[in-house]
């Protein structure tokens, strides 16, 4: 909603490449600026996967970069762009290779981060900065990028995508027979924010003795395949085993159809937010009221201040906002007590 009287601007890009969780923060930012803006042209320079999960987002036009084609990639995607160029470009990454490719967006306003969350030269590719506002989760961050043009986010509506075949599939996937749904998401694609598969085994032994299905879910990794098959090793009972099976479009219906998802910081875990599912997220190297479930985190278990202390020496609130504690061991800090508590919460909340 406005601000203030909305600037003149016809045409927007939005620079977000990565991640899957980032891109799907960056959606209630695309309402947003939709509302206000009803007649802007809007473009989003986007990653290959980002692009296949958003596919279908309503009033955006992709425009896809892949991070292997260097410069020469860069020069073809100027190319691409309209010759006019746009009103305003938002710069909503800091990492070197996209402050580069920004370089090549051709804008009047060019609207980067605050200096606090600059890096890699981020303020000599913009002209403008968002307000530092720290202690805010990365979505409420995102979306302060339209401040500068006379909008506020004042409502966090994603609405993503998802085809009617890829509902369909996910539906048939398992009966609708009254047994409530654990989907476990097992691998974040940083290695050290992983939990160890014996314990997710304990916890989806646990669900299933109070009678719950669970349903396991990733991508076609080695590391996301070997860990499945050490969660299912673990099992005393069979789960039902979907690792490799899904696709992009399909992962937001999957996640849909769960009660709960378990999963560390990761892309499944806000991809599974945005759909209206509750996450039992697994938090010790990365900070949940930063970058955990945005809409819900009654179901987290939240070591974070305990690996700070461990591992940097001082309690997490001396720590600069985003610090990450990506160590070998960390995730070991989350037991699998702290796991069945955050479960059980949740049943009794919604099943008790």
């Amino acid at each position: 909603m406005p601000t203030s009287s909305p600037v003149d601007v016809s045409s927007i890009c939005l620079l977000r490449l990565s991640a899957l969780g980032d891109v799907t923060h960056v959606v209630p930012l695309v309402r947003t600026l939709r509302e206000g803006f009803p007649s802007v042209t809007l473009h989003w320079v986007i990653g290959k996967g980002e692009r296949r999960l958003l596919e279908g987002l309503e009033g955006v036009e992709f425009v896809e970069y892949d991070k292997r084609s260097g410069l020469a990639g860069m020069r073809a995607l100027r190319r691409g762009l309209p010759a006019h160029g746009f009103d305003a470009l938002l710069q909503m990454q800091v990492a070197a290779r996209a402050n580069l490719l920004s370089a090549f967006i051709p804008a009047r306003r060019r609207i980067g981060y605050d200096r606090a969350r600059s890096k890699d030269g981020h303020g000599l590719f913009i002209n403008e900065r968002i307000a530092d506002r720290p202690g805010i989760h990365v979505l409420d961050a995102l979306g302060s990028f339209c401040e500068p043009l006379g909008l506020r986010q004042t409502q966090v509506r994603w609405d993503l995508p998802v085809p009617d075949d890829a509902r369909a599939w996910a539906q048939a996937q398992w009966p609708e027979d009254g047994r409530p749904t654990l989907v476990i998401s097992p691998c974040s694609s940083h290695v050290l924010r992983n939990w160890r598969p014996d314990r997710y085994a304990a916890v989806a032994n646990h669900a299933v003795a109070r009678g719950w299905r669970v349903v396991l879910c990733g991508g076609r990794s080695e590391l996301e395949r070997s860990t499945g098959d050490a969660i299912l090793s673990g099992m005393a009972q069979p789960a039902l085993d979907l690792i490799g099976k899904d696709t992009l479009k399909q992962l937001p219906a999957l996640l849909e159809r769960g009660q709960l998802l378990m999963t560390p910081d990761s892309g499944p875990m806000h991809i599974g937010n945005a759909m209206g599912t509750k996450v039992l997220g697994l938090h010790a190297a990365s900070n949940p009221a930063r970058s955990g479930p945005y809409s819900d985190r009654r179901y987290c278990v939240d070591r974070y201040d305990d690996a700070a202390r461990r591992y940097l020496g001082k309690p997490a609130s001396q720590l600069r906002w985003g610090t990450k504690i990506e160590r070998e061991g960390v995730m070991d800090l989350v037991t699998v007590d702290d796991a069945i508590a955050a479960f059980e919460r949740y049943v009794a909340d919604h099943l008790g």
